[in-house]
């Protein structure tokens, strides 16, 4: 009956989408993709990357996902590591799962996101 994820949102403040472009496209290159007018009237981005979309949408009062967060898989865990490092993003490498490589981070709206590697 359940096939796949399509997408997953998280939560920003009115006003952010460019620096939500700043960081989903310009740190993880993902590419934007256009919101049906309806709803980009309501403020927030889609953005998407192989199968994966990523939408944020406006929340008042906004409230980020300090533990709910989304488990991401990437290809190369070391370049994306790399590419957080250059525009000056921490994370931490989780290493509770063996033979499991992961790190987590925050966007700069401070919701929490996992990254595993494939």
């Amino acid at each position: 009956m359940l096939s796949s994820l399509h997408h997953t949102q998280v939560a920003v403040p009115k006003g952010a989408e460019d620096i939500s472009r700043a960081y989903y496209v310009g740190v993880l290159g993902m590419t934007e993709l256009p919101k049906p007018p309806v709803l980009a009237a309501r403020g927030g981005c889609w953005f998407a990357a192989g199968g994966l979309e990523i939408h944020t949408g406006v929340e008042e009062p906004f409230v980020p996902a300090r533990k709910a967060h989304p488990g991401i898989l990437v290809t190369d865990i070391d370049q994306l590591s790399a590419a957080l490092t250059a525009a000056g993003h921490e994370y931490t490498w989780d290493t509770s799962i063996p033979d499991r490589r992961r790190l987590h981070t925050f966007d700069p709206h401070g919701n929490r996101l996992e990254f595993i590697q494939e």
